[in-house]
Order: structure tokens, then sequence, then C-alpha cells
């Protein structure tokens, strides 16, 4: 571990896993990856643990790829391809363990950082709390599974039009659209969120685990097809010169 994600049990049945890159709005890089996908794994299969509870250091929740580390990730194709890959394993962790994940969310949401707010099984949203894709505009494309979840959440229009024209939005949209559960006021985060997780973490487990199991395969396999085809166009991105030049423009 790199210390760009911190774990602690807080009680009642519930570990805080937080994303630990302030100074970055938690971006995404491949170190946190890897803190991070063990951390949920960890969380998952600990008897204790009967909710985790998912959070980002500072005043950002996940500001998505780190543009900076964008040389690194798209160094070539196997690069990028187990970049991503490790970008999906986290989706797998938070979508398809028997562990739910209850999102307490603040700051910036944006890329990555907005398709784990879609992974969680509940979102508590701070309401200063600002949303949107860039990754198309900058030639990238989503992950997490978003193409196959996000339509069912808000519809296929409404889908398109986020993922497509990046279009931003904030925490009343959001939970105006059905896309998080709860907004409430930037000083109440943890709190209220916390107490979600124990909550949910007080019912019994069987059940528990069944319904995220059933609801998981409401689609039919499309979840795991839908991050293979997102995995491919995703490296294609990356590898795209243009790419390049508008992510070096952005910076």
């Amino acid at each position: 571990m790199t210390g760009t994600v911190l774990t602690e049990d807080a009680g009642g049945g519930v570990r805080v896993v937080t994303l630990n890159r302030p100074h970055r709005l938690n971006a995404i890089l491949p170190e946190l990856l890897e803190d991070l996908v063990p951390a949920l794994r960890a969380a998952d299969a600990a008897p204790e643990v009967r909710c985790i509870l998912l959070t980002g250091a500072g005043r950002a929740f996940c500001s998505g790829d780190d543009l900076k580390d964008f040389g690194t990730q798209a160094g070539d194709e196997a690069a990028a391809r187990a970049y991503i890959a490790r970008i999906q394993d986290v989706t797998r962790a938070l979508v398809t363990g028997d562990t739910p994940v209850v999102g307490a969310i603040r700051g910036w949401a944006v890329g990555g950082g907005l398709e784990w707010v879609i992974n969680c099984d509940f979102a508590v949203v701070a309401e200063g709390t600002r949303f949107f894709f860039p990754e198309v505009s900058w030639g990238m494309f989503v992950t997490g599974g978003v193409t196959e979840l996000l339509p069912r959440l808000v519809g296929l229009q409404r889908a398109r039009e986020l993922m497509l024209l990046g279009e931003r939005f904030d925490a009343a949209q959001a939970a105006a659209w059905g896309l998080v559960y709860k907004v409430v006021p930037d000083a109440a985060l943890m709190a209220e969120a916390l107490a979600l997780a124990q909550r949910i973490a007080a019912l019994p487990a069987g059940p528990v685990r069944d319904l995220r199991r059933i609801l998981a395969r409401r689609a039919g396999g499309g979840l795991e097809a839908a991050m293979a085809a997102e995995t491919d166009a995703t490296v294609r991105g990356f590898l795209d010169p243009e790419t390049a030049k508008r992510i070096a423009a952005f910076g």
C-alpha cells in the first residue's frame, strides 16, 4: 500500500475506505488503483464488515484520471489496457461483491469519480457537489460499467446527454434524476452517510447479499459486456495522438 487509500473500521459493521490524494482532488493514477482494489476486496471478505463507506479526503471525492500521469497511462497499448483493466476491477469490487457500498460524496465527482458514485448502492451527496463526464470531449471513453448502469438510472436520453455532451450538473439535479440517494448539507455529510451505512450493516447479511447478486444480474450479463467494450474503446482513446493534444491543451 502506498498510502493513497486509507481504511478504518467505524463501528457497527462499517469499514470506511478513503481516497487519500487530497492535494490532487483524489485524482486516479495507478498507485491509487493498486491500493483501492485490495482495500475493497479485503473489506468485502471480512466477516465483521457488513457495509463499506467509500469517500474522499479533502474537498473532493475524486476528480477522475490524473492528467499529469497521462503519458504513463497511455505509453503503449499494454500499459493502457492494464490501467483500464484495473479501473474496471474497482467497479467489480464495488458492484459484484457481497458487501453493500455507501458513498459519501463531496466537492467534485468527475469522470472515473462519477463512475464510482454510480457504482455505489447508495450515494449520500453534499449540497455543493458537482459532476460531469469529460472523457468523450478529450477523445477518451467512459468506464465503470456506466454504459450499462447509467441508462438504467436516468434513462437513455439523459445518459447520452451526460456521457456524450459532458454536461455539468449539481447535487440537486443528480437527486432529481435518481442518480444519487440523498443530498445533505456539506457539514452533515459523514454523519448522514455513516448512519445509513450502519443501518444497512444491521440488516440480515444473507438477504442483503442475495439482493445485491440478483440486482447485479438484472442486465443479463450486460455489465461485463459493457465493461469489456468500454475497455477497448478507452484504450483506443488513450493511444490516439489527438487525445494527448486535447489533454495538453486542457492542462
